[in-house]
């Protein structure tokens, strides 16, 4: 057994205070050393939070029966005794910065958790840390612009569930007239940017910016400590995970508006691609819930009563659920899938080729569309089958101009066809968008759900519908327009154009109370072609040239780094297994029939790919009956180091 003095510096005797020197044997356990370090201090204080930190090993001794000999610690190791919890700067989603307590010495998830159940955001799974972006100020910007930062160090969370409110708050909130007004901050959405601060804010103007952003992410499985971060240092909380599970306004009110603002944020920014008249559209909405906003007053107190009657009613909804599913899948066994039909125009965009649009008579069955010559024709063979199963769909359309065009890309063996159908009017298009979307996903007209994707997408083409006989609202209150819009349309039209545009988009909004609005927005924003996409810079395997891989929630994308095409696209429940090879930091995917793919990460490293896919496959296990539990050693299982998932 051997004997030696052991160097520990204690945080909580300066940074100028020498090293204590405490004599320890081999089979000494971690708590004992904690215990003689205390007692040399002679501070008298709670050290329950402390733990020790190994500088060299860059890790946490957070098992106080383990021996120093388990550990392998020697004579020569340099320990710091330090609080778990320290001070930390978050910026989040709506600009806010707030100063509260966070864990160093836990993994970054149940660091993000802890973070989440105090601010009172459910399904902290779907967020997580990243650095920020480093931006050189000039001299007088810095000193102009001196960051606001609230402070929340003091604040405890209550003992109970984290949706238990009081006065539409929860407790630990309505403690004081202060964090009162933070929580109003937080879930409230806060007055339109200056065109100034757009137009200053980093924006990603090619692929290569937009992955260099998913190369800031933290890394869930290990502490920030060991990530280099530091007491007060400043990081920024975002939904990471573009799968928003259990959605509910009563208890999602900091959710739903930090959604928002991360989507609205997007949207501004031009990281996610959109067309004039969504951009109108979603400008008409961010006018709306602003004003709302300042005169729709907070949250009833909750009810108790109410309460036991809502999660009655829940449980019963869940029970309806259940046996109406079970009577659709008996139903969708028993009867065969309805076929859509109808004339169509297809154009297939050719290098060398002028040639347009050509009609034919199209039969949707199952998740493939055949064409014909005409009607007359459909009982023979036909000119083409496609199977959407595996596309990409993306919209395609103008109201004002009466264009609506259905963009198709199908994979095929040397790539992926690209497809135009055009529609003659609103309700053809919705029908067929609604097929095409469900096709893509594997599901049928059959599915229970296309009748309501029908509607969602006859709900957003009328509120892109202009009525010109309607009276434009009053422009008294003079909308900022420039900040309620990209940078592109500031280079592209004068205030004074943008403003009859924007107000006569409202005009099909004015009446949606808050939530809706902001649901409303969130669903357009969700209905975007690039939405949820996270882009990497990688080399595949045998290829001499960088690409893009794109990380969806439900299939990865290959894309060409110099025009930003479309290569190929893999859905993730066709992944039978991925490997990653952590020496040559490069990852390995097989799916069925035989498809092998490998690649090596150039702007990211592979650990955060690795984790993105694992974290998107361990979204996709979430059920409702499971909402309020986490599964945490699945997710660490799917998104750790490990060699082989």
């Amino acid at each position: 057994m051997a004997a030696w003095d052991l160097s520990v510096t204690v945080e909580e005797l300066g940074p100028e205070a020498p090293p204590l020197k405490v004599s320890v044997t081999s089979d000494l356990h971690i708590g004992g050393v904690i215990l003689k370090i205390v007692e040399k201090t002679q501070i008298k204080k709670d050290w329950s939070d402390h733990a020790l930190w190994w500088e060299q090993k860059q890790q946490w001794l957070l098992r106080p029966s383990w021996t120093l000999e388990k550990y392998e610690i020697h004579a020569d190791a340099r320990l710091s005794l330090t609080p778990q919890h320290k001070p930390l700067r978050l910026g989040l989603p709506n600009g806010t910065t707030l100063r509260l307590q966070a864990c160093f010495s836990r993994p970054v998830f149940q660091t993000v958790m802890g973070v989440c159940h105090l601010l009172n955001l459910r399904h902290p799974e779907e967020l997580s840390l990243l650095r920020p972006m480093e931006v050189k100020k000039k001299k007088k910007d810095k000193e102009a612009e001196e960051e606001v930062v609230y402070d929340l160090t003091g604040l405890r969370t209550s003992s109970g569930p984290a949706h238990t409110l009081s006065n539409g708050m929860p407790m630990h909130f309505a403690d004081s007239l202060q964090t009162e007004a933070v929580y109003k901050m937080l879930s409230v959405s806060l007055p339109a940017p200056a065109p100034e601060t757009i137009t200053k804010m980093p924006r990603p103007t090619s692929l290569m910016d937009k992955a260099q952003v998913h190369s800031r992410w933290l890394d869930s499985s290990r502490s920030l400590l060991q990530q280099g971060v530091q007491e007060h240092d400043r990081l920024l909380l975002r939904f990471k995970y573009y799968c928003f599970h259990d959605l509910d306004p009563k208890y999602d009110a900091v959710r739903l508006t930090q959604l928002y603002e991360q989507a609205r944020w997007a949207i501004l920014l031009e990281d996610v691609d959109c067309t004039e008249e969504e951009m109108m559209l979603f400008a008409a909405l961010q006018y709306h819930i602003g004003k709302v906003s300042l005169s729709e007053p907070q949250p009833m107190t909750s009810c108790p009563a109410m309460d036991d009657l809502d999660s009655a009613l829940q449980c019963l909804e869940v029970k309806m659920e259940a046996e109406e599913s079970i009577t659709a899948d008996m139903l969708e066994t028993m009867t065969v899938a309805p076929e859509l039909q109808d004339y169509l125009k297809i154009f297939r965009p050719k290098r060398l080729t002028l040639k347009g649009y050509k009609q034919f008579w199209f039969a949707f069955n199952n998740t493939s569309i055949s064409y014909y010559k005409s009607k007359e024709e459909s009982l023979k063979e036909p000119i083409q089958q496609m199977n959407l199963k595996g596309c990409e769909v993306a919209p395609d359309v103008s109201v004002a101009g009466q264009k609506f065009c259905i963009r198709l890309l199908i994979p095929g063996a040397e790539g992926m066809n690209e497809v135009y159908l055009r529609c003659e009017n609103e309700l053809q298009y919705s029908r067929w968008m609604a097929a095409c979307r469900l096709a893509s996903k594997g599901k049928t007209l059959a599915d229970s759900s296309f009748s309501s994707e029908v509607q969602n997408i006859q709900s957003f083409l009328a509120m892109q519908r202009t009525n010109p006989g309607a009276n434009i609202a009053q422009t008294d209150d003079s909308i900022n327009t420039y900040s309620l819009v990209s940078p592109r349309y500031h280079k592209k039209y004068k205030a004074k154009q943008l403003t009859p545009r924007i107000l006569e988009a409202y005009q099909n909004v004015a009446q949606l109370p808050l939530t809706d609005a902001l649901l409303r927005f969130l669903q357009i924003w969700q209905g975007l072609p690039d939405f949820g996409v996270s882009y990497f810079v990688v080399r595949f395997k045998g290829c001499r040239k960088d690409e893009v891989l794109g990380v969806t929630n439900n299939r990865l994308i290959r894309i060409d780094l110099s025009i930003g095409d479309v290569v190929k696209t893999w859905r993730y429940n066709t992944m039978r297994q991925w490997n990653v090879n952590w020496d040559i930091q490069q990852m390995a995917i097989e799916f069925n029939g035989n498809v092998n793919i490998a690649f090596s990460c150039v702007t990211a490293t592979c650990k955060i790919v690795h984790e993105y896919i694992g974290g998107y496959i361990f979204m996709a296990t979430r059920t409702k009956e499971q909402a309020e539990v986490l599964n945490q050693e699945l997710f660490f299982k799917l998104t750790g180091g490990h060699e082989a998932i």
